[in-house]
């Protein structure tokens, strides 16, 4: 039986070449170095990765040049979501023939208000096409984006119909009380928040982990958190991602990220965002730079 899920798994950021194609080269670069502050995996392709602005075929050469430069597959869980059918299909069937821990799956999200009937038929149809043996479904909640969600009822019809494939979800609602809910719903079921806002509480629930988007500039005090969340000093701990967190969200997570990134990696190429997100100006970097939250997290880490 695959080992369960559990740490922190960040939602990896994409490079890019100037305006062009996906840096396989940096992609690896900061992959390597997250693991080496502590992320028990890596989440490539999610919404921090910029993947839904990525093609299929760039969606899986970021894959295979993550496991080609040698990091295990049983460290790998990519995004696999597309609005159609045969396109999420396709792509979780690379990711399992590749050996992959799990992959994320998003709802179909351009058609709103749709019944769990659709979503569930949409979830069925992609377990079913992604081939023999297909890997290991973490769904992923995050309405405020997708516009649509994976209900209580639909999480169980799809548990009940593929025990062995969904288990488990990444919560990226941003409300502990579905996170909690969830847990206390599914025993067993691995349930990541999308967010250190409340990791502390969440852990005391029975959360497995974290994939937050932060883990890009944060990842070992995250990390620390989960390792370490009965010392005495947690909470103080606590208080700071969120302080973290607060300081990126507050200029537009992504390219706040990557500002971040380029003054880490002293590395103006990752300032990179594919349109329609736009670089941080100037002003507002060094702004960024200079918040108290972030200024302690600009020195490089050695893959």
């Amino acid at each position: 039986m695959p080992p369960k899920l559990a740490g922190l798994w960040p939602p990896v950021s994409t490079p890019f070449t100037g305006k062009g194609p996906v840096d396989a080269v940096r992609l690896v670069r900061h992959s390597r170095a997250l693991l080496a502050e502590g992320a028990r995996g890596l989440a490539i392709l999610g919404t921090t990765s910029e993947a839904n602005s990525l093609t299929l075929g760039e969606r899986r050469g970021v894959i295979d040049a993550v496991l080609e430069d040698g990091i295990e597959a049983a460290r790998v869980m990519p995004g696999t979501g597309a609005c159609a059918i045969d396109d999420a299909a396709e792509l979780t069937r690379h990711a399992g023939e590749a050996g992959c821990a799990a992959v994320l799956l998003l709802p179909p999200f351009y058609y709103k208000q749709v019944p769990d009937d659709g979503l569930f038929a949409f979830a069925a149809a992609v377990i079913e096409r992604a081939g023999p043996r297909p890997p290991r479904v973490m769904l992923y909640h995050i309405p405020r984006m997708a516009g649509v969600g994976w209900s209580i009822d639909l999480v169980g019809r799809l548990r009940d119909a593929f025990p062995e494939v969904v288990i488990g979800m990444k919560d990226s609602s941003g409300d502990a009380a579905h996170t909690r809910g969830m847990i206390e719903a599914f025993p067993g079921f691995t349930i990541f928040p999308g967010a250190e806002t409340y990791l502390l509480e969440a852990l005391a629930w029975g959360a497995a982990g974290c994939i937050s988007a932060t883990a890009n500039i944060n990842a070992r005090a995250i990390a620390d958190l989960i390792r370490r969340r009965d010392d005495a000093d947690a909470a103080e701990r606590q208080a700071a991602l969120v302080a973290v967190r607060k300081a990126a969200e507050s200029r537009g997570m992504i390219p706040a990220l990557k500002a971040v990134l380029a003054a880490r990696y002293r590395d103006d190429a990752w300032l990179n965002v594919r349109p329609p997100l736009v670089e941080l100006g100037a002003a507002e970097r060094a702004g960024l730079l200079a918040d108290p939250a972030i200024a302690g997290l600009l020195e490089p880490v050695a893959a």
